[in-house]
């Protein structure tokens, strides 16, 4: 073995992930996601950053724009990211991710790009504008993962098919223009959570939903909170137990899970001789309860206008830093002077 795989061998992974200022996160992007970035931070080197490039493929009005980017960051931190052992930055702060993905977008096969569902859904929700942007960007996720030679990406069932295009994009630049990049590969983490739609349980949560008793916010108020849950959908069993077609119990059993740490039939045997009322004022109150430190985090950070900036300019100055090395090395091996 040679000293170089001796080094590969011992250094800490790299996980990169990021997520969209597209307005507040759901319980369902906090528990599928968000809450298990911090407990990384122990194991992995963390990259995560506020994909605002990306939300640049559906209209925003720009002052939205500008304050949304502003707020998911300082939710993340609020989410536990510490600015001091993760690098946490704001996408569009780093220039190369822009130029990357340009350059890799030249690598990108119009059939792969074509392929992409994300992008037939989007154009079916968004048909007044199926711009450019929407079909190329997977190129530009390519070049946020592939800048910083992440190790691992965290990635949810619809995200497989763009982590696959990112590891096929930089084979291809491997092959043709000599070794540069490391193909990464998915990290699949044991506690995260497929949260539902509460008022329709076979759709996943979502922040676009225009039923606003469908989906809990993770800046919701505990009254909020339980009142979204006592309206949510069920059955007619009146009983908490996790099978087939009982998808609305299924939903709260799966959230209430992921909040306590208990297991399905822990939770089954808890609620055996209650009905759903009580059932779904616990499940409301454990989520009131672990939301509640960020909310009032989230609102401390955002009161503290010079810390933020001062996280947010630091954030860019060292993932800029990364990514200009790979970038100077991409370009080498392009031609590109």
């Amino acid at each position: 073995m040679t000293d170089t795989q001796a080094a590969e061998d011992t250094r800490r992974k790299i996980i990169l992930s990021g997520i969209q200022p597209t307005g507040t996160f759901t319980l369902g992007n906090y528990l599928g996601a968000v809450k298990n970035w911090r407990h990384l931070q122990e194991s992995y080197d963390c990259y995560y950053f506020v994909a605002d490039l990306h939300a640049l493929t559906v209209y925003n009005e720009p002052e939205k724009r500008r304050r949304q980017s502003r707020e998911a960051f300082a939710l993340l931190l609020a989410c536990g990211l510490d600015p001091k052992e993760s690098l946490v930055f704001i996408q569009s702060h780093v220039p190369a991710h822009a130029q990357m993905g340009w350059m890799l977008s030249c690598l990108s096969p119009f059939g792969d790009l074509s392929r992409m569902t994300q992008f037939k859904d989007k154009s079916q929700k968004h048909p007044e504008d199926i711009n450019a942007g929407l079909f190329t960007y997977p190129a530009l996720m390519a070049g946020d993962i592939l800048l910083y030679r992440a190790d691992y990406v965290p990635v949810g069932a619809d995200q497989t098919q763009h982590l696959e295009f990112t590891r096929d994009v930089a084979a291809r630049f491997n092959r043709i223009y000599g070794e540069t990049f490391r193909l990464p590969e998915g990290y699949f983490p044991k506690a995260g959570a497929r949260v539902m739609s509460l008022q329709e349980p076979t759709a996943k949560m979502s922040k676009s939903d225009t039923n606003v008793k469908a989906t809990i916010y993770i800046l919701d108020d505990e009254k909020t909170i339980l009142k979204k849950f006592k309206s949510a959908v069920t059955d007619s069993e009146a009983e908490v137990v996790f099978r087939e077609g009982k998808d609305g119990v299924n939903n709260l059993m799966t959230i209430y899970s992921a909040i306590t740490g208990k297991p399905m039939d822990d939770i089954a045997a808890e609620f055996a001789d209650k009905g759903y009322g009580d059932f779904k004022t616990a499940v409301g109150t454990a989520v009131a309860e672990e939301l509640r430190p960020i909310r009032e985090k989230y609102a401390a950070l955002l009161a503290d206008k010079a810390y933020l900036d001062a996280a947010i300019r630091e954030g860019a100055e060292r993932a800029s830093e990364i990514a200009e090395r790979t970038l100077a090395k991409a370009k080498r091996k392009m031609g590109i002077i």
